[in-house]
């Protein structure tokens, strides 16, 4: 068997919000709980594990997704008034990348840097 990654932790300030906060722009199903964590499903078989904690460094986590998604997921984005960007280092506000595909960048509740693009980096 090929390695893959199954799962990881993601440390939050409220676990559900953002759970709940991710899966609902990202248009996955409702995240559940498992043992103390809140866990979200992705599509290629990694969950997320969020978990409360009381000193949350925000990390990076990125989502591939179809044209079609990146466009659902852009929307509601927008539509709800959150602030994202076209460069990891939030410094192109309100604009979208296209160097690899298209993607942009947003924060979570926790300050984590998440997200969306259409192509990977790299193969």
């Amino acid at each position: 068997m090929p390695v893959q990654l199954n799962h990881t932790i993601i440390p939050s300030v409220d676990k559900k919000e953002a759970a709940n906060f991710l899966t609902d722009l990202l248009g996955l199903d409702p995240p559940i709980p498992l043992a103390h964590f809140v866990t979200v499903e992705t599509s290629n078989g990694v969950s997320l594990d969020y978990d409360d904690r009381d000193d949350v460094v925000p990390g990076h986590y990125a989502f591939l997704v179809s044209e079609e998604e990146f466009d659902e997921i852009f929307e509601r984005v927008t539509s709800r008034g959150i602030t994202y960007w076209a460069d990891p280092m939030h410094e192109r506000e309100g604009r979208i990348y296209t160097h690899s595909g298209r993607g942009f960048y947003f924060a979570d509740p926790s300050g984590h840097n998440m997200e969306v693009l259409t192509k990977p980096y790299t193969g």
